[in-house]
């Protein structure tokens, strides 16, 4: 409890404990406690649009921090000064001296270094957040950094350009951290640094475009292989926005999204509702599709970085205020179709998906993948209501149940034809006994 007393600008204000004793005395600035306020209100209070790069909020990040933290290398400002990554730093430095060896007659570090002092304010303003990094630090980490990644790209497309030496390509190790690592939500650096530094040090000549070499160094993550010739995307922020970009544009014609839910019912109950199972042919695993009783679904492989992967693209998704929710809606109608080690078995048996986790742990993969995300429009909900509408017609269930009871083998189906020739003779034979 308080009481106060005022004297112009300040105010004298009694500290009171329970039982309304005073138990001290302080003195308030009243004028110049509302000159701070009013200070603090008239900064830029709503985030740039530029800001693309965010620190995972903890209520997405608890359920599993590893998920979201590099294992060896870091890129960009917040996980620098990590002791672990500090040995992978001459890594860096390696690559970065490679390529301006290679390409010493056309640009110097001098060059990269002054253009990037130049985009280092827009640089940094594409980061959620305060960077206790200063000017020259943080150019310093971009060049490296940027002219790292640049290298590694080039180095996985043209196996000529590896040393025998190479401390990445002939330690497979080093290759399993940088898959981890460079697709964390936290551990970017803008697209468009990236992209300046490609073209400064690029060869005369090479049309191959930065995002072609980024994509067909992540063509392991899925079970499928990125095109040969990809599309101009065009406002991609970061790697981890580039992959996004590619699965959704790859998608096909976006629909809008539905507010609200819909459940669907696990792959097992669809098939013995008589819906067929279909592996898409399509490039991105966000394009599902149901059409004549047939649920096609893109192959997928679930191995650790694909959690890694989908977690962090959906963290994204709910820090991008203009990010639709993709693949959280993809998260979500996984999770419903596999509810059990039966359903996983049947989507395994179809070729649907490629499991490398024991079966206990792939039916929980996508049930845990989106825990506490916000879904703001679902775009599977047309599907779904699709599916469910199918689901309560008859005829296809009927005839599920039929092909399952009698022709599932060919004992069965050796058993339904004879028994329906002995049926056929009795009639036969009946009728002629009645004839004569």
């Amino acid at each position: 409890m308080a009481k106060s007393e005022s004297d112009g600008g300040t105010r004298n204000v009694d500290i009171c404990g329970p039982s309304h004793g005073v138990l001290a005395q302080v003195t308030v600035d009243i004028d110049s406690l509302t000159s701070s306020v009013e200070s603090m209100m008239s900064q830029n209070l709503i985030m740039p649009d530029k800001v693309c790069i965010f620190k995972v909020p903890y209520i997405l990040r608890r359920h599993r921090e590893e998920a979201y933290t590099p294992n060896a290398f870091s890129i960009g400002p917040w996980h620098r000064n990590h002791p672990l990554m500090k040995y992978t730093e001459k890594v860096k430095l390696k690559y970065l001296k490679g390529l301006l060896r290679r390409r010493s007659a056309s640009i110097t570090l001098n060059e990269l270094i002054k253009f990037t002092g130049g985009i280092e304010n827009e640089a940094r303003s594409c980061y959620a957040g305060p960077i206790d990094v200063g000017v020259e630090d943080f150019v310093r980490m971009l060049v490296i950094d940027g002219c790292f990644l640049i290298e590694l790209f080039r180095k996985d497309h043209e196996n000529q350009l590896r040393e025998d030496d190479d401390p990445i390509f002939n330690m497979s190790c080093m290759l399993q951290y940088l898959y981890h690592d460079l697709i964390l939500v936290e551990n970017q650096i803008p697209w468009f640094v990236l992209e300046h530094l490609f073209r400064m040090t690029a060869e005369p000549g090479n049309a191959t475009t930065l995002a072609q070499l980024a994509l067909q160094f992540f063509r392991n993550i899925f079970s499928f292989h990125p095109p040969s010739i990809v599309p101009p995307y065009q406002g991609q922020k970061h790697l981890l926005d580039l992959l996004r970009n590619w699965l959704v544009l790859s998608s096909g014609e976006e629909e809008d999204g539905g507010t609200g839910w819909e459940p669907m019912p696990s792959v097992t109950n669809l098939v013995d509702a008589g819906i067929k199972l279909k592996v898409g042919k399509s490039s991105s695993i966000l394009d599902i599709k149901f059409q004549n009783g047939f649920l096609e679904i893109p192959p997928l492989l679930i191995q650790e970085t694909t959690e890694v992967i989908i977690r962090n693209l959906i963290s994204h998704e709910q820090c991008s205020p203009k990010c639709t929710d993709r693949i959280t809606s993809y998260a979500i109608l996984l999770d419903n179709l596999i509810n059990t080690t039966k359903d996983m078995e049947t989507f395994t048996s179809s070729g649907i998906i490629d499991n490398w986790l024991n079966p206990d742990e792939a039916t929980q993969f996508f049930n845990k993948l989106y825990q506490d995300a916000y879904l703001k429009k679902y775009y599977y909900l047309k599907l779904c209501q699709e599916v469910n509408r199918y689901c309560q017609r008859r005829f296809p269930r009927w005839r599920a149940l039929l092909m399952s009871n009698y022709f599932g083998t060919p004992w069965a189906i050796v058993s339904l034809f004879a028994a329906a020739t002995l049926l056929i003779l009795t009639i036969v034979q009946t009728i002629f006994t009645i004839v004569k």
